[in-house]
């Protein structure tokens, strides 16, 4: 049977999902943690957990592009492209774990030429009114692109990326989760949120859509951290998986603190594992 082109294209995509990271935004050994998990890492018992981050790929081609930029940003694009910059980034919002891996794009170390980085109005706004990271748009090593709410960005391949808001501690930018479509399967990444009650969105409703759900796995109980959780609201665990249980999406816990017990769970994403699109 003769294929069309338009059909050929879409057969031989080979989009991916590149889980470049689990961990909540201080990475697993987290500095000061001397709980077992951070120990047992140090005394080479365990590998580290890199920051949660997500990379997608096309295998054909190598055009690739970042869900966030970790701290771990070097070791995560040499797991992905190895160490070619990507097409883009998408950030969800300005937390230290989520943007400061821009830091490497800059003149101390690549110079990069205009990565293409897509951030909300006041993420952007964020990023050229403060230092360092307003060099990175001067020079430009950085090229912003604005995302809108619920506007979907066509990118090569029959990919596109949503952004959405959803409810968090926005100090200094709003937060954003991503719908990632592929050619034949779908995502959301939602790795930061204070409680999906607080969404104007049903994370039922939203999940059902998808094949994938990376969803915010900070915490399992409420009382394993040293202070208030109402300080650092996020959805426990057993929570979330009560609201999703029978949808249709696969769901998968990031995002994941050094003090969480069911880090090894098996609905905990692992560093490595591919996801096809």
């Amino acid at each position: 049977m003769l294929l069309s082109a338009g059909s050929f294209a879409q057969q031989a995509a080979q989009w991916e999902l590149v889980v470049l990271g689990i961990a909540q935004d201080g990475g697993i050994p987290q500095l000061g943690c001397e709980r077992p998990i951070c120990q047992e890492i140090r005394a080479g018992k365990r590998p580290a957990e890199k920051v949660a981050s997500l990379g997608l790929i096309e295998r054909r081609t190598g055009a690739s592009y970042v869900f966030d930029a970790t701290p771990d940003f070097p070791a995560q694009m040499q797991r992905l492209t190895g160490g070619k910059l990507p097409a883009g980034i998408f950030l969800t919002h300005a937390h230290m774990g989520h943007y400061t891996g821009l830091m490497f794009l800059g003149r101390e170390v690549v110079n990069a030429p205009s990565v293409p980085v897509y951030a909300t109005e006041r993420m952007g706004a964020f990023l050229r009114g403060n230092g360092p990271w307003s060099q990175l748009v001067s020079i430009p090593n950085i090229a912003l692109r604005t995302l809108t709410y619920d506007q979907p960005i066509a990118l090569d391949g029959g990919v596109t990326v949503t952004a959405f808001k959803v409810p968090h501690r926005d100090e200094f930018s709003d937060t954003v989760g991503f719908r990632i479509s592929g050619p034949n399967r779908s995502a959301l990444f939602i790795p930061d949120i204070d409680r999906w009650e607080k969404w104007e969105r049903s994370i039922r409703d939203v999940a059902s859509t998808v094949d994938y759900a990376f969803l915010d796995g900070t915490f399992a109980t409420a009382t394993e951290i040293n202070r208030p959780i109402e300080d650092i609201p996020h959805p426990l665990m057993s929570r979330t998986r009560e609201l999703l249980k029978g949808v249709k999406a696969k769901l998968w816990f990031i995002h994941i603190n050094n003090s969480n017990a069911e880090i090894d769970g098996p609905d905990v994403v692992k560093e490595g594992m591919t996801f096809p699109m």
